[in-house]
């Protein structure tokens, strides 16, 4: 394979898809992309390896394809991967990238950095992700990094989407049994899912056809209703209450101070809706560690291009 020296790829994958980007080497600042490619899902925890790897390679084939480039060696490549923050999965992504021959150099890492690179030039304050499941990652002035959450569904992933819905859902039933308190809840989550009965739900959710991804499309039902139904204003409270103690343990592990950092966004949920990151931005100020401002991310990638960037020049 010949090799292009001057070129980087970032990857971002998620769950339900993968998108690769090519740009040329430069400062991270700079926003010029030759080439876009998208496939499914990047997760290798969630898909698999073996799906994981090879959607990242058809993503990368389908930038250079946008690209109008043969496939070659870029100086330099970025996977930001959700399901691979840990070194065993970095690892065997890293190996599998160098025996694709997709870069001279080559780095793996969890999905939350890339998020921060896009909103800090120096890499440096808060990322907190906020879609299907959830998390916050740091990284101070030193250098030293921590995270906070992302344990998934059933240990975790608090404040998410995922669990947003699952906390409507049982708020309805609740409310249909005569435990809890009325809400339009129950027949919103009947509508949308298509029954007439409470009692269907049961089948509902417990359908293989469940998947997370569209439990935790739910979530926006509690969302719209919030601000005139207490019982899903309650549950998003809650939720932004959750995603801001993942922010603050972050910043306290960091010795990070309140109004001293950015905090970058991602994730479909915090992204889609304004009430939850008005929430979350009062509860910040509660614990005193409000943001010195807030960055939407919607295209995490662009960080997965940073940080190629930065490792082609060895930074």
């Amino acid at each position: 394979m010949t090799a292009a020296p001057d070129l980087v790829i970032g990857v971002d994958g998620g769950g339900t898809k993968t998108l690769a980007w090519i740009a040329p080497q430069g400062d991270v600042t700079n926003t010029t992309i030759f080439g876009r490619g998208a496939a499914g899902p990047g997760n290798p925890r969630a898909a698999g390896f073996d799906t994981a790897q090879a959607n990242i390679q058809a993503a990368i084939e389908a930038a250079f394809a946008d690209a109008k480039l043969p496939q070659m060696a870029v100086a330099a490549a970025c996977f930001g991967l959700a399901g691979a923050g840990r070194e065993i999965e970095q690892a065997r992504i890293s190996s599998w990238a160098e025996q694709q021959g997709i870069a001279q150099k080559i780095r793996v890492c969890g999905d939350a950095e890339p998020v921060l690179a896009a909103a800090s030039p120096n890499n440096r304050g808060v990322a907190l992700i906020c879609g299907t499941g959830s998390l916050a990652w740091g990284r101070n002035i030193a250098g030293h990094v921590a995270r906070s959450g992302g344990w998934g569904y059933l240990l975790g992933d608090e404040g998410s989407g995922y669990q947003i819905a699952r906390a409507a859902l049982v708020a309805a039933l609740q409310a249909a049994d005569g435990r809890g308190q009325p809400t339009v809840l129950l027949d919103r989550l009947l509508s949308a899912l298509g029954a007439q009965f409470p009692e269907e739900l049961v089948e509902l959710v417990y359908s293989p056809q469940m998947s997370r991804e569209r439990m935790a499309s739910l979530a926006a039902i509690a969302l719209t209703v919030a601000p005139d139904d207490a019982v899903a204003r309650m549950i998003v409270e809650s939720a932004a209450k959750d995603l801001a103690k993942m922010v603050t343990a972050v910043c306290r592990r960091l010795q990070i101070r309140g109004g001293d950092y950015p905090l970058a966004l991602a994730g479909s949920v915090i992204l889609n809706q304004p009430l939850l990151r008005e929430q979350l931005d009062a509860q910040l100020q509660n614990y005193e560690f409000g943001p010195a401002s807030i960055w939407p991310v919607p295209e995490p990638v662009r960080g997965a291009v940073a940080l190629a960037r930065l490792l082609a020049i060895g930074e």
